[in-house]
């Protein structure tokens, strides 16, 4: 892709190798839990490996938008590093989001032409993983006026602020707000909406700077208590999910809870960690089909669209 921007790929020469490793390990498991989706009957959907593909086919999503986050830090960092001022950090930053946004109409109105003429003209403005990312690295923007030390701290509470505030979002009668509005805000379980997704990518921005600032020669130590922290972080978030009293009205813990960010996010966080790991000390640690898969995600996921939702395999389609 020369050097234009890249979604789920890390634009640095110095890429670190667990990035897309975990990149690669979240489009495994994306393709596994779609596939199942789309190719198993109806009746062999209420089975336990059918709920558990399903139930991890959770975790691509907020791993996708995290090290989309992870990118952006890595970006704007390197744009302080050669001097670039803060304009010039937020414009590229703005030029990185609409990128994404122009990658996710362009994947939508590829399907939609692909499938004419049983398309709908309303799936071109559906909201995806591609539509939540190019918006919320639009509001992540913000962070190229900070330091790279300070944008931990500021991704850091962006993240919280928008896992805390999605019951608070989803209380709001949205009935009577455009659709669009409400698909690109209101949380759903069908959609990708801000709320509460964005949150991971504000904490990836925060994590990417924290890599940034990190020496080399720290990054192991740095790294262990990452994965420490992210232990604390799905007990912390189970424990508060599943206390009988809460401060919220109303949580739906699949759809607006901030537990299940905390848990997904700590999930994350030890996934990263183990790919450093089995990159750098255990055997095989040579670059697999996993890495390629990470640095190729992009078009992976283009592709799997079209091949498992689209019309080439109706004939398969629920009935395996």
């Amino acid at each position: 892709m020369g050097h234009s921007p890249a979604i789920f790929t890390s634009s640095s020469k110095d890429r670190l190798q667990f990035i897309d490793w975990t990149r690669g390990v979240a489009a495994l498991i994306m393709l596994q839990g779609h596939t199942f989706h789309s190719f198993l009957k109806d009746q062999e959907r209420q089975g336990d490996i059918y709920t558990l593909s399903q139930f991890v086919g959770g975790m691509p999503a907020p791993i996708f938008l995290f090290l989309t986050g992870v990118t952006m830090a890595f970006l704007l960092d390197g744009r302080e590093r050669r001097g670039v001022d803060a304009m010039g950090r937020f414009v590229a930053a703005l030029r990185r989001a609409g990128y994404l946004l122009l990658l996710a109409f362009a994947v939508r109105l590829q399907a939609y032409l692909f499938a004419v003429p049983w398309s709908k003209w309303e799936d071109l403005l559906r909201v995806d993983i591609l539509n939540c990312m190019g918006i919320s690295l639009a509001v992540m923007s913000v962070s190229a006026f900070f330091s790279t030390q300070e944008r931990v701290k500021w991704g850091l509470l962006c993240g919280l602020a928008f896992a805390l505030l999605a019951p608070v979002v989803s209380g709001i009668a949205w009935e009577e707000s455009p659709l669009l509005l409400r698909a690109y805000l209101e949380p759903n379980t069908e959609v990708f909406g801000l709320f509460p997704w964005a949150a991971f990518t504000a904490f990836g921005v925060s994590f990417g700077s924290m890599i940034r600032i990190t020496p080399k020669a720290s990054l192991n130590r740095f790294l262990q208590w990452t994965a420490l922290i992210a232990f604390g972080i799905i007990l912390a978030g189970g424990y508060f999910s599943f206390i009988p009293y809460s401060i919220y009205r109303n949580v739906n813990f699949w759809v607006d809870s901030p537990g299940l960010v905390f848990i997904k996010l700590g999930v994350i966080l030890l996934l990263m960690t183990f790919g450093y790991l089995w990159l750098t000390y255990l055997p095989g640690r040579r670059p697999s089909f996993v890495t390629l898969l990470g640095t190729s995600s992009l078009m992976v996921y283009w592709l799997h669209l079209e091949i498992v939702y689209g019309r080439w395999f109706w004939f398969w389609k629920q009935r395996h």
